[in-house]
């Protein structure tokens, strides 16, 4: 590797290519799901009829069988409606109440990030990034930082392969970079589709925030800071 002003530590210092989460490991909503879900319930005038955890225990489900963000999250929430007792229409109309509020290109990056990306360039690390979601919106997010164009790919699981946790997901992250499983480490914040999946899929992980479970074998850091230093 090229000597650089970063130095790749820990668990990406011998990393042929790396994988990377987008939400919530390189980018985050400047308006919170569940900010944008009260309002919606609001708009529509319902007292509100599901938290917004339950729309993320679902995400998953419905982005395997569903096209754009906002067909899956009127899918979703028309679910939710149901199991408790309301008509689905109403949960569409929440849906789309939510959908006039949500602007998925108004994101920010989650601390450090810049400069880990930075690492990584510095450093001659090929990196993809690896993103549960449908297209639309991820790639709003990833174009408004211009991650998309920094990374060697961009992988819509859910869409171009199985969503994470599967190992397809991953798979093609490093067909894109051209690194071996047992070569490669996967970042993101989730327990169970990035450390977990990363894992079962031969891919050594790195599990970024306080999220637990942490899987045996996963690496733990408080933030992507902890990942480079500076000389």
């Amino acid at each position: 590797m090229p000597d650089s002003a970063h130095q790749l530590t820990g668990p990406l210092a011998d990393a042929a290519g790396v994988t990377l989460d987008l939400d919530d490991t390189l980018v985050s909503y400047r308006r919170s799901p569940g900010e944008l879900l009260a309002a919606a319930f609001e708009s529509v005038g319902v007292e509100p009829l599901f938290p917004v955890e339950a729309y993320f225990d679902r995400f998953a489900e419905f982005n395997d069988r569903t096209g754009s963000m906002d067909e899956l999250r009127a899918a979703c929430f028309a679910a939710l409606a149901e199991e408790r007792g309301a008509d689905g229409e109403v949960g569409r109309a929440v849906a789309d109440a939510f959908a006039a509020e949500r602007d998925h290109a108004n994101v920010e990056w989650c601390p450090g990030a810049p400069a880990f990306l930075n690492a990584l360039d510095e450093s001659g690390v090929p990196y993809a990034v690896v993103t549960n979601g449908p297209p639309d919106a991820q790639a709003a997010k990833a174009g408004a930082v211009g991650v998309d164009e920094r990374a060697v790919d961009v992988v819509y699981a859910g869409h171009d392969t199985p969503a994470k946790p599967a190992a397809a997901a991953f798979e093609a992250g490093l067909s894109a970079l051209g690194v071996d499983a047992a070569a490669a480490v996967h970042v993101g914040d989730s327990p169970e589709s990035d450390a977990r999946g990363a894992l079962d899929a031969g891919v050594g992980a790195v599990l970024v925030g306080d999220r637990e479970p942490c899987p045996d074998g996963a690496v733990r850091v408080s933030s992507l800071a902890a990942l480079h230093n500076t000389n």
